[in-house]
């Protein structure tokens, strides 16, 4: 019986295609302090500056020092800064080293991680310049689902973060299951 011995030869990938990605970063970024910039401007803080939908989302202007749900929010100053700026801005450069070390990711993932860092580069840009915290200002009904009238508000950072995320964890999980399937396939031979 012949032994098959299986050769993984990793494609290069091109610096182009890790650097076009960061354009999404750059995108999330602008429209979430755009966004923010508008707010501040016109909306005076804790006051509704829209509403649509019947109520259904409302357009408000919140500031939050902690992180989701308010989180740490009473913490010390000092503390949320560590907490809540220097280690998110040490995670996020990780992040960037891994992403440029890495030829494992695919196209979609190089997408989805520059999401994040976009998301993330813009809570962060607020925590180390807004003396009131992040800017949060998209406010949706959600009635009474987990104990919310109201599903905590949130911006357009949130929103790359937390759909990116999602969407890496599935291609995550969806790469490991197609891995598996193929070893099963080759066991099988």
């Amino acid at each position: 019986m012949e032994d098959v011995v299986q050769i993984d030869f990793k494609k290069e990938v091109s610096p182009f295609s890790k650097f076009l990605p960061l354009s999404l970063s750059i995108i999330i970024l602008s429209l979430d302090q755009l966004s923010k910039y508008l707010v501040v401007k016109f909306i005076e803080p804790y006051s509704i500056g829209a509403s649509f939908l019947g109520g259904f989302l409302r357009i408000i202007h919140v500031a939050n020092k902690g992180i989701a749900f308010s989180f740490g929010s009473g913490f010390q100053s000092s503390l949320r800064s560590i907490l809540f700026g220097i280690l998110p801005l040490i995670v996020l450069i990780l992040v960037l080293i891994v992403y440029f070390r890495s030829k494992d990711f695919t196209a979609f993932q190089r997408w989805t991680i520059c999401g994040i860092i976009g998301g993330g580069l813009g809570n962060l840009y607020d925590r180390f310049f807004r003396p009131n915290g992040v800017v949060d200002f998209i406010d949706v009904k959600f009635y009474g689902i987990f104990g919310f009238e109201r599903w905590p508000t949130f911006n357009i950072a949130d929103m790359g973060v937390l759909i990116c995320g999602i969407l890496l964890m599935v291609s995550f999980i969806i790469a490991i299951i197609k891995e598996s399937a193929e070893k099963k396939e080759q066991h099988d031979k």
